[in-house]
């Protein structure tokens, strides 16, 4: 038995210190500092079969790499799916983290009783009747489903060689300890221990496990930042919990792009796939009222059309407010100081809220002109044409500047019933015979002129 070392980390950060000291260097927060065993034992939970000599690893030149697509597994879950880039990628590890009840076991566990392959759901936070009754209320009972209350990683690998699994899933990587590290569960050292050995599992023999995380205070995953270094990808399940939409978020993806998104709605049964948000991001009014726009925005390569609600009114104290939800608080400001400088509107003296309706965030550019159209729409009191939508950046001299995939977004347009969509005139527009009328602006004066006349 090897000599016990210990060390010492910040239990917000996960900083190392050779010594204890009374506040983080890192963090700066006071009294996160403690204590705990890193190595007791020379083991591994995980024994794989030896290697051969002649089967030993080797370099290859690269031209001589097989570079075949690699086979994903369908996880039934659209969504999840365009998320992900096409499925679970057999022998990858992935985390899913987010805000306490926003409903990260209870897409994990739909998903797993939809599943065509083997699954062993791993619960260390719930009992095995728990997640029966809320089985029962999503989903018809699987034959492919095993339910496991286990937090020990010895007992999990034991229970994964007599169950042989095809997917693990791990709810939540902060309660399982393993016996080689002596501190409490959800500590830095048992949660870089016990991911270790599952991602040795996972690679040596190509079964995927998805782990849930939980986030700290400021919503960032808990536990070492190389908990999310260690991982194939980090996927964040976000939203307002007084909504029932949720958003699925790629933060990192070793096996695709990061810019896909998907939504669900949370439902009583379950949480349902949303095929086309554009719907459920654009209220449906009977009359025409100001302070609303509509724009096109880009997430990866699904185009979604999104309401921008603007307030522009007198201050009645000294400051003028400049409060914004789900846009850039600054990019706000920004354009406030170009309409007054470049288009010469008086909003210096007048508070602006700024909405983005359906509790999402956005930081495309293209949105710019749509928060133009708001604002000066709430300032003159005159409502935007019903049928009207913008996709433009604004620049610092008020000029209107193209934007990418400006032929999605039309055709988005379009299919949802617009018939006018104002872009940039230099922006180079492949479609030919569109159904749509494509206004072609160059600065702000051109599209207040033309809405507001």
């Amino acid at each position: 038995m090897s000599k016990v070392k210990t060390s010492f980390f910040c239990q917000n950060c996960g900083t190392q210190y050779a010594k204890w000291q009374g506040q983080c260097n890192a963090c700066k927060e006071w009294n996160t500092i403690a204590e705990e065993i890193i190595q007791k034992q020379e083991k591994v939970a995980w024994k794989s079969e030896p290697t051969p000599a002649n089967r030993a690893p080797r370099p290859l030149k690269i031209t001589e790499i097989d570079s075949a697509q690699e086979v994903r597994m369908d996880t039934t879950d659209g969504e999840l799916n365009r998320v992900l880039g096409g499925g679970i990628v057999p022998g990858s590890l992935t985390l899913l983290g987010g805000e306490p009840g926003i409903g990260k076991s209870t897409l994990l566990l739909q998903i797993s009783l939809k599943l065509p392959y083997k699954t062993l759901y791993v619960s260390g936070e719930e009992s095995q009747k728990q997640i029966k009754m809320r089985a029962e209320r999503i989903t018809p009972d699987s034959d492919n489903c095993y339910i496991l209350t286990e937090t020990k990683t010895q007992n999990i690998f034991k229970q994964i060689e007599a169950i042989q699994p095809e997917i693990v899933i791990i709810d939540s990587i902060q309660t399982l300890h393993t016996d080689y590290i002596e501190s409490t569960a959800g500590s830095i050292s048992q949660i870089r221990e016990t991911t270790a050995e599952l991602i040795k599992f996972a690679k040596e023999t190509s079964i995927p496990v998805i782990l849930i995380g939980h986030i700290t205070k400021d919503g960032n995953i808990a536990g070492p930042k190389i908990l999310e270094h260690m991982v194939d990808t980090v996927l964040q399940f976000e939203g307002d919990r007084n909504h029932v939409y949720r958003i699925l978020r790629s933060l990192k993806n070793r096996f695709g792009s990061t810019a896909e998104l998907g939504i669900y709605e949370m439902l009583g049964s379950g949480l349902r796939e949303v095929s086309n948000p554009s719907e459920i991001l654009i209220s449906h009014k009977d009359e025409e009222m100001s302070g609303t726009a509509i724009a096109t925005t880009m997430e990866g390569m699904r185009p979604l059309m999104i309401e921008i609600q603007s307030l522009v009114s007198t201050a009645v104290y000294g400051t003028p407010q400049r409060s914004t939800t789900g846009y850039n608080a600054k990019r706000l400001n920004m354009i406030l100081a170009v309409l007054e400088k470049r288009a010469g509107f008086r909003l210096g003296a007048k508070d602006v809220f700024l909405n983005v309706t359906g509790g999402i965030s956005v930081d495309d550019p293209a949105i710019d002109l749509a928060v133009v159209a708001a604002i000066l729409s709430s300032n003159e009191d005159i409502p935007v044409t019903k049928g009207f939508c913008f996709a433009g950046e604004v620049g610092l001299s008020g000029e209107i500047r193209p934007v990418n995939r400006v032929d999605q977004r039309i055709q988005e347009a379009e299919k949802l019933g617009f018939n006018t969509i104002f872009v940039s005139k230099y922006n180079k527009i492949a479609l030919k015979n569109t159904g749509i009328k494509i206004e072609l602006v160059a600065k702000i004066e051109d599209v207040a002129s033309f809405l507001f006349g």
